[in-house]
């Protein structure tokens, strides 16, 4: 089907995960490609060569995200009480560092497992260093 076919769906994209529910809402995880790093300040919270991007398009195109692996930590982070559900990647359960929330990781979904048990950071709260 051409994309000009497509009048109330999104055209098809190579390698989209999407919601069963909605097809219109769906996400492309990458590989990041480069080493990622995460800070707190100064401190460094994640090191990883394994991170991945997504991107998601839903009622909106949403802020490409990275995530990177919980093998990627490099200090505890407190499991906090909050929990929220998105129906493409599942429950967010939250964490904290020194008493702010600055992550978050996915018990994902089966179709979504690639995301299951990676941690994402706030950008506005976080210094995020792409490569070495």
């Amino acid at each position: 089907m051409a994309e000009s076919e497509w009048p109330d769906a999104v055209a098809p994209v190579e390698g989209a995960i999407r919601n069963p529910a909605n097809p219109n809402h769906f996400m492309v995880v990458q590989p990041a490609g480069r080493r990622i790093r995460i800070f707190f300040g100064d401190l460094m919270v994640a090191d990883s060569m394994d991170a991945v991007r997504v991107i998601e398009i839903g009622r909106k195109a949403y802020e490409p995200r990275l995530y990177l692996p919980k093998e990627a930590l490099t200090v505890p982070l407190v499991q906090l009480d909050k929990v929220t559900h998105c129906p493409l990647k599942g429950d967010a359960h939250y964490f904290s560092l020194e008493g702010q929330e600055i992550a978050w990781a996915y018990r994902s979904l089966d179709f979504a497992a690639v995301l299951d048990g990676f941690y994402s950071f706030w950008g506005d709260t976080m210094r995020i260093v792409e490569g070495e």
